[in-house]
């Protein structure tokens, strides 16, 4: 069945228009709401509870508002932390044994766009069969619980330290970070004042760039869709490494001492042959996005790798099934479950400093034994609801590209779970005939789709 509202991350769009509205946003938290009193038995004379955070949105306000009317009008009790990365909302939910954690963010997406995701009481995103349920409700009239059983409203004014608390116990005992330089880029969003303050109790000396929300500017010029600010402060201060997280804090790109840029991928990789130094490794989830070369240098370790759909939710679905602990994007999302519940941008990069510190060396040297192939990414805007996957003229042109490709490599044709865009992948050994297929692919799209 269908979604109508969420997406691959929840419900995400341009603020103001449909459906990122007071108006829906309140309906919204109704619904969810009245899904949980249904689902949740709770002792006599008590109320569930849920956790609302946001990022450093200007738009944050309007919605948290929205937000908590909805749920009180249901009767749910709502508990508010203010600008916290999402990771830490999905900790809390947990830690403080509420029913749901609320994010109101766009990850990293522009200021002008938002969006409300869910975690479930275990910290994980909900399922399918859950946002199904509250999209069932959404669009029913609001029938307000009466006055004596309205949801209330409070503060939790320490949530910002439990967090850093949180993220620091991930990080081994016997080891610190004494004597690194790290530049910690927090591209204005929800890290600004959680992030450099975990690496700093840890013994690094840290540089900040990107802390200075005005609700206006997150991921603007910083943080992982704008890594080049980092590249440029890690050269200026010469550090030996830098860190760039993305709006809500959920991913990681790092960058080393000479400016050299490393993705999710590279990342993942680092960290699973760390934690294959100290026991087996039962496998490794990827996505459709993952590098070809990943999977290869997997395989050397003798380390089984499989590919869900682009998404982490689905990612830690398929973790799940199999009961494995480890997998990620290329866009920087990694999953250590051994640590968190969800994807969290400075836990995946304390267990890579973990695996630096063992070594010995920089990332370099910990990634010796993966050479990611080249692949180029080109998103073409397309009209929604385009049959893309029966146009004659995009399979034919798919064909022709593949038998160019003679197996060495791989072409990748997905929509945007968040925008109206077909993302055209292509990934070879060679570079230059992986630019001229990727570009010839995305000329017949956009000619096709308009």
């Amino acid at each position: 069945m269908s979604r109508k509202y969420f997406g691959t991350d929840g419900i995400r769009g341009r603020v103001g228009q449909a459906p990122i509205t007071p108006d829906f946003v309140m309906r919204l938290g109704y619904a969810a709401g009245k899904v949980l009193l249904d689902k949740v038995e709770m002792p006599a004379g008590e109320r569930p509870s849920v956790l609302i955070g946001k990022d450093t949105r200007l738009s944050g306000y309007m919605l948290e508002s929205a937000l908590e009317a909805g749920f009180a009008a249901a009767g749910v009790d709502v508990c508010l932390v203010g600008p916290l990365p999402t990771p830490a909302v999905a900790y809390l939910t947990r830690a403080l044994r509420l029913q749901a954690g609320i994010v109101i963010s766009a990850s990293h997406n522009p200021y002008y766009d938002n969006g409300i995701k869910f975690f479930s009481a275990q910290g994980t995103k909900l399922p399918d069969e859950v946002e199904l349920a509250i999209e069932a409700v959404i669009d029913q009239p609001m029938e307000c619980v009466s006055p004596a059983e309205l949801g209330r409203a409070k503060r939790i004014d320490d949530a910002r330290g439990r967090y850093i608390e949180f993220c620091k116990s991930t990080f081994p005992n016997d080891l610190d970070l004494r004597g690194l330089k790290i530049v910690v880029d927090c591209a204005h969003g929800a890290a600004y004042h959680t992030a450099p303050d975990v690496f700093h109790e840890l013994g690094a000396e840290v540089v900040t760039i990107g802390v200075l929300p005005n609700g206006l500017n997150i991921n603007d010029g910083f943080g992982a869709m704008a890594p080049k600010a980092l590249c440029a402060a890690v050269l200026a201060h010469r550090a030996d490494l830098g860190l760039a997280l993305d709006g809500d804090a959920d991913r990681i790109l790092m960058v080393d001492a000479e400016g050299t840029l490393y993705d999710g991928d590279q990342l993942l990789y680092a960290l699973v042959c760390s934690r294959a130094n100290h026991a087996p490794v039962a496998g490794v989830v990827g996505t459709l996005m993952s590098n070809l070369a990943l999977e290869h240098a997997l395989a050397r370790l003798d380390i089984p790798f499989v590919r869900a759909a682009v998404g982490d939710r689905y990612v830690v679905e398929m973790l799940s099934e199999r009961g494995w602990l480890y997998g990620g994007e290329n866009s920087g999302h990694l999953l250590a479950l051994d640590r968190h519940t969800t994807g969290d941008g400075v836990i995946a990069a304390l267990q890579v400093l973990a695996a630096m510190r063992e070594l010995g060396g920089g990332l370099k040297a910990l990634l010796s034994g993966l050479s990611l192939y080249p692949q180029k990414l080109i998103n073409v805007p397309m009209v929604k609801g385009f049959p893309w996957r029966d146009d004659p003229t995009i399979l034919a042109a798919m064909e022709a590209a593949e038998k160019k490709m003679a197996g060495r490599g791989r072409i990748l044709l997905r929509p945007s779970g968040t925008e109206p865009l077909l993302r055209v992948m292509v990934e070879g050994e060679d570079a230059a005939e992986v630019l001229a297929i990727a570009q010839e692919l995305a000329g017949v799209v956009r000619e096709v789709s308009h």
